[in-house]
């Protein structure tokens, strides 16, 4: 007679230790493919706000190569600074707070005294106006990866079942022959429920994506120092004949300040190469407003082609690409880190309100189109007008901008989508 009972004891004890090590189970496998900003700021967010997702972190980099000199620049919008923040891996002490925008057109363009003390068309944002601390934050691309990849080998020392990092490790392929799993081959082949791609690259070396477009504009890219009395904290975009040209306020070095430059040129045009670092400060000197102040210097330039090169969907099966694996942009806008960020927020924010994978991707894809296909349209027709010569376009672009700095509401909206993405 006790038997039944033993068998029904040792039944219901067998289902207990099975409810309690399925409560243990990761209720979602995430691989991470790319270690790059983008990449480790969602697996930072999975981490956090994903407590069982099982979160593997792939990059062919090995994690001993020290990325911390990279010196590449990046200019990231209050929205990107905010979510750093949070996750605890700002470098403030290495970022250059922007505290002014000035947009303006260099001659020949419409001048006139509406347009401003200078009488040329221009747009100025300040940080004091709009009722925020700054506008954005300019650094090196080394002095962000650092820390976030810190932050990582943090967190997953402390959960190393949970949290695995992958370095050394190059994915081959990305296979989603399964409606529910996605497999990834990284020398063994491993399904997980999700994968997220965040390897970018630059235009000249990627597969070409759906939407595609060569500007046939080079981006020339450096560093330039100032003198003394050039104000501090203030981000100058120049449009100009040849193309946008760009100073980007960085931190002060052994008491000089200094700018990071992107100067974009036709690639059918482009005489930089040809030009001594004397010429190209002369160049450069004529094209930027007086307010700048005097260039004293530059740094050896790097030149990148570019293009527009994105993919129409976000999501394909259990795949989702975000940053510049999703769409890479023309500098003229400078938003293409800030996407990814924004996208890799809303996949984890998603991820935690909704369980279901296929759900959580759909409100994914929805939610981030606007502030997607906004960008991506916005900087697309600013690149194309470039290499447009149709008589009057300078004089349409400059009333453009003069509109903008005389009508407040637009001038804030405009600072609102720089900050925060389209909302």
């Amino acid at each position: 007679m006790s038997q039944p009972h033993d068998s029904a004891a040792a039944s219901a004890a067998t289902d207990a230790f099975d409810a309690a090590f399925d409560s243990e189970a990761p209720s979602l496998r995430l691989a991470v493919v790319g270690a790059g900003p983008a990449g480790l700021a969602l697996a930072l967010l999975a981490a956090r706000y994903l407590p069982r997702a099982q979160i593997s972190l792939f990059d062919a980099r090995p994690i001993e190569r020290d990325v911390s000199g990279d010196p590449r620049t990046l200019a990231l919008s209050l929205g990107s600074v905010q979510l750093l923040q949070r996750l605890q891996a700002w470098p403030a002490a290495q970022a250059q707070a922007i505290r002014e925008v000035h947009v303006s057109q260099a001659p020949p363009t419409l001048s006139s005294p509406w347009f401003g003390p200078s009488g040329e068309p221009e747009v100025h944002i300040c940080a004091a106006e709009q009722r925020v601390p700054q506008l954005g934050a300019v650094l090196a691309y080394g002095q962000l990866v650092a820390p976030l990849q810190a932050a990582w080998q943090e967190a997953s020392a402390r959960e190393p079942q949970r949290l695995i990092s992958r370095f050394g490790q190059a994915v081959d392929g990305i296979r989603h022959d399964r409606p529910d799993e996605v497999e990834i081959d990284a020398g063994i082949a491993e399904r997980f429920d999700l994968a997220v791609v965040a390897e970018g690259g630059v235009f000249s070396d990627q597969a070409r994506k759906a939407l595609t477009h060569d500007y046939r504009q080079n981006a020339w890219v450096g560093t330039v120092t100032l003198s003394a009395d050039s104000p501090v904290g203030v981000a100058y975009e120049r449009f100009t004949r040849r193309g946008p040209l760009a100073l980007l306020p960085l931190p002060d070095r052994e008491g000089q300040r200094r700018a990071a430059l992107v100067w974009c040129q036709p690639q059918d045009e482009d005489e930089v190469a040809g030009l001594t670092d004397a010429q190209r400060l002369t160049v450069i000197q004529q094209q930027l407003p007086d307010r700048v102040g005097r260039l004293r210097g530059i740094s050896p330039l790097k030149c990148f082609p570019l293009g527009l090169n994105a993919e129409r969907t976000l999501v394909e099966g259990r795949r989702i690409r975000i940053g510049n694996a999703a769409q890479t942009l023309h500098p003229v806008a400078g938003q293409g880190l800030n996407l990814g960020l924004r996208d890799a927020f809303a996949l984890v924010e998603a991820l935690r309100r909704e369980p279901r994978v296929d759900l959580a991707l759909r409100r994914v894809e929805w939610q981030r189109a606007p502030d997607r296909w906004a960008t991506i349209l916005t900087t697309d027709f600013l690149a194309r007008t470039f290499a447009w010569r149709w008589p009057g376009l300078p004089a349409a672009r400059g009333l453009g901008l003069a509109a903008l700095q005389a009508l407040p509401p637009l001038k804030r909206a405009l600072a609102g989508q720089m900050m925060f993405g389209r909302r």
